[in-house]
This record gives C-alpha cells, structure tokens and sequence, in this order.
C-alpha cells in the first residue's frame, strides 16, 4: 500500500507569541492575508477590505452554530470534590457526553452538584476512551441554566480569561450545540454583512456543531490512516437554492470557515448540486480530494499538522499554503481562534 502524505509534510514552525490570546477589540480590524491559488500570489489587507475582494455575483456560506458555554464545574455529593465536565454531545433524554477531569473522581454511579444545586448530574456510563455518560436533572430550561452557570470552552492554547463570552461567538451565530467556535466568522460585523448584501452578494446560512475533535493532534504517521471525528450539520433549502443559483450564474461559492467547507463537501452532489440535508460528516479533506461544493475559503491560521492545514492544503496547494503560513509569520500575523485571517480564492 502507498501512502500520501506524512503528518510531518504539514509541519512549520511557529513561535509561541505569535498565538492570540485575546480578540481585538474590532472584529474586523484583524489582518487578512490573500492567497490566490492558481498562482501562490500573496497579499496583505486588512479584513474589512473583503468587502472589495467579494464580487456581486458571489455567494457567502457561514455556519450559524453558536457555541454553548459547555465547561461545568461539578461539586461531588459524597467528598465536595470538584470535577471539571465539558459537555460534547446531547445524547437526548438529558444524557450528555462530557470529558471529565479528574476522571478518576466520576465513576459511574457518582453523583454532582452544578451551580450551588441548580443542577443534578449522575455518571451513569464510562466509554472505553474516557469520556463519561451524564445524565442531568433540573428544574426549568436546560440551556437557560447553562448559561448562568457555564464558561465558555476556549481552545487549549488560549490561557487568558475571555472577558466577554459573546466575543467568542459570530454576530449571527444562532443554533446552540458547538464545542468550540467557527472562528473565520469572528471577523464579520454586521455593519460588513450589510456591505456585502448592498454589493449583491448573497449570504447562507449552514449549520455544523463543531466538536471538540477539531483540536485533535494527528497521531497517525501518515494522514490517510487518521480516523476524523464525526459533526452534525444540517443545509436548508434556501440555502441549496442559493448556491445553485450562484453557480448557474458563474458566480463564486466562497466557505467561511473550514466548517462551512467541510458542510459543503458533505453535501454537494457529484456535480456540485445542493438540496437539503442533514446528517453526520467524517469528512477528511487533504492534497488530491477534488472540491465539489466550494470555489474560495475565508479561514484562519491553524496548528502544524493539523487536519485544517491539511484542508487548506487541498484547496490552494501544500507549497503555496506553507509559504503562506511562512510569510504570515514573518509579517507577525495573529494566528489560531482570535488571530487573523487568509482569504484564498
């Protein structure tokens, strides 16, 4: 069997200050590095400049999923110990899978407290990966006591305390279910969504629940034996409808986020046609995939040997994407979730 690629092919180096710790206090003042694909060129502008960069004809896909503040901190009912739980996946009937640490503290059976009482959890199963089966109980909305008593689940690599929760959301975000933010659409402003549809650009909607397999290190020695974590996403109609038209008229299908792209690839037909759907993607898009559903990418920088730079790597090409990363280094760029973005088109 031949292998593709090797993990290491995807590696750059990357110091450590140039990792944003906080966002900048206007969404869209952040730089925006552009990338043409066919030819390597590069650009630097700044992101409020996209605006220029998006023609009439285009159409722009955006995922509305809206982050939940999924870390809970759990008081144990029989020691008063206190167990960190970050909540992945709604199981229905208020079981929830949570990562929970320290682990050893939530064997099933064992029983928290959330909020000074305002929530009940019971550990009902371990998976054979660690992550615990909670089943929660409450009076009133479960979300609604989310809020009050949850943080937001900022990436690893973030170690300052986000003053404001709602910087870690899109100013459209609306369907509640991620684990992490889709962090290319931090950037726009409201005020830069009505720019573009008073251009004539079209604007859609996509939803996909990021989970928490999107920080996953490749372990794999080569890429094509990594296993992808699985998503929920869902396209409406309206949407399909959109892209369709946009592309019947020659117009570009530009993915804001590489969730965005990773919903679209999962749904496009063999021909790049769109109906609605929802379902579970897997998806793994690296050098040699052939792109159906998107033409151009809105994306931040991502971590070396990282499943996204691999992603970033199909569409624009591995040498122009590491050179890239390379010359965004060199120029300072603010990398990862509340850093700068790359336009590739």
């Amino acid at each position: 069997m031949t292998h593709s690629f090797k993990t290491s092919d995807f590696y750059y180096d990357l110091p450590e200050e140039l990792i944003a710790q906080t966002p900048l206090e206007k969404r869209d003042t952040s730089r925006l590095l552009m990338l043409n694909k066919q030819t390597g060129e590069i650009s630097h502008e700044h992101f409020y400049d996209i605006v220029e960069a998006i023609h009439e004809n285009d159409c722009l896909i955006l995922n509305d999923s809206r982050v939940l503040p999924a870390r809970i901190y759990g008081t144990k009912k029989e020691t008063g110990a206190v167990v960190e739980f970050l909540l992945l996946k709604n199981l229905g009937e208020d079981i929830w899978e949570c990562l929970a640490g320290p682990g050893r503290k939530a064997k099933v059976d064992t029983e928290f407290t959330f909020g000074e009482g305002l929530m009940q959890g019971k550990v009902v199963e371990v998976k054979e990966d660690g992550n615990r089966l909670v089943k929660f109980s409450y009076d009133g909305v479960f979300f609604a006591i989310l809020d009050k008593i949850g943080q937001m689940p900022l990436p690893p690599y973030i170690h300052e305390k986000l003053k404001d929760q709602e910087r870690y959301q899109t100013v459209y975000s609306k369907e509640l279910g991620s684990a992490a933010a889709p962090t290319a659409g931090l950037h726009f402003t409201e005020d830069l969504l009505d720019k573009l549809r008073a251009k004539g650009v079209k604007v859609g909607f996509v939803t996909l629940h990021v989970g928490l397999g999107t920080f996953r290190s490749v372990s794999a020695e080569f890429i094509d034996e990594h296993k992808m974590h699985s998503e929920h996403y869902y396209m409406p109609q309206e949407t399909a409808d959109i892209i369709n038209e946009t592309r019947k008229n020659g117009g570009r299908v530009i993915a804001v986020g590489t969730t965005s792209c990773r919903t679209l690839e999962s749904c496009a037909d063999e021909n790049g046609h769109f109906t609605e759907s929802n379902g579970w993607t897997e998806i793994f898009i690296y050098p040699g995939y052939t792109f159906k559903g998107i033409d151009a990418l809105i994306t931040n920088f991502h971590l070396p040997e990282s499943t996204l730079v691999m992603l970033v790597s199909a569409l624009a090409g591995k040498e122009n994407i590491l050179h890239a990363y390379e010359e965004a280094v060199k120029e300072k760029y603010r990398f990862f979730s509340f850093g700068d973005a790359m336009f590739i088109s």
